[in-house]
């Protein structure tokens, strides 16, 4: 399957979650897509292993992600996200020291699934902490310290989430006697591949945290974030359309 057909496909998926209000079936539609895009990667990277001859366009990539603007308040929750999503989906991130940005490393169609699911997630996180404020549940915790606390839960949750969906789907796939000999094998080289080139590409200096002492705890927020990680949906398909387009090459 192509990339394009893959996002094609990932974007039907999430607005199918989306317009249903059965919180099961949004998270069989969720799941789906996260196995979509995992499938498709194991089919590209078997079909990598087999080639005669690689491509420039087969090889990995360094894209530039824009968060926010510089000030912004909560950008770290937003990267947060995006690099949890990434990890799901075998992106590697380097962070700018004030979030505004994210460099991720990996091959085309894992960079494109990982941004198209970021631009769906991150409005669903955004509106659902709103209400979560708005509704005056987090009283007497500060606005602040708890849109930020709501918010990384509801990051480690939904990146829980695509986890556990991918590694499902890689174990089904090195297990299908469908598939052509070697899965296993191409999965582990895809791997080794990524490590060399992130290696050789990056030059972040330091390690990134989402979270800062002085932001402060509520263990209130946490636990509503990660309620509403549990229940989010994905996004919509209009949101994923122009995904591809938001990334900076």
């Amino acid at each position: 399957m192509s990339d394009d057909k893959m996002l094609a496909r990932i974007a039907a998926l999430l607005r199918q979650a989306e317009g249903t209000d059965n919180a099961h079936e949004a998270e069989a539609f969720m799941a789906a897509a996260q196995r979509l895009a995992t499938a498709t990667s194991i089919d590209l990277a078997v079909a990598r292993a087999h080639a005669d001859k690689r491509t420039p366009a087969q090889a990995p990539v360094q894209r530039t992600v824009t968060i926010g603007a510089a000030g912004t308040r909560g950008l770290r929750t937003y990267v947060q996200l995006f690099v949890a999503i990434a990890s799901a989906n075998d992106v590697r991130c380097d962070v700018a020291s004030n979030s505004t940005f994210v460099y991720a490393y990996g091959f085309a169609e894992d960079v494109d699934a990982t941004h198209a699911l970021y631009a769906s997630l991150v409005v669903q996180m955004v509106r659902a902490s709103d209400s979560y404020i708005s509704s005056g549940a987090h009283r007497p915790t500060p606005t602040i310290t708890a849109r930020l606390n709501f918010q990384l839960a509801f990051g480690a949750r939904v990146g829980q989430r695509l986890c556990e969906a991918r590694e499902q789907t890689q174990r089904e796939a090195t297990k299908d006697r469908r598939r052509p000999p070697g899965t296993a094998v191409a999965l582990r080289d895809k791997e080794i591949e990524l490590r060399d080139y992130y290696r050789s590409a990056s030059t972040a200096r330091g390690s990134w945290q989402a979270t800062r002492a002085s932001a402060g705890y509520s263990s209130a927020a946490r636990r509503a974030g990660d309620r509403a990680g549990k229940r989010a949906r994905l996004g919509t398909g209009p949101e994923l359309s122009g995904a591809r387009s938001a990334l900076e090459r």
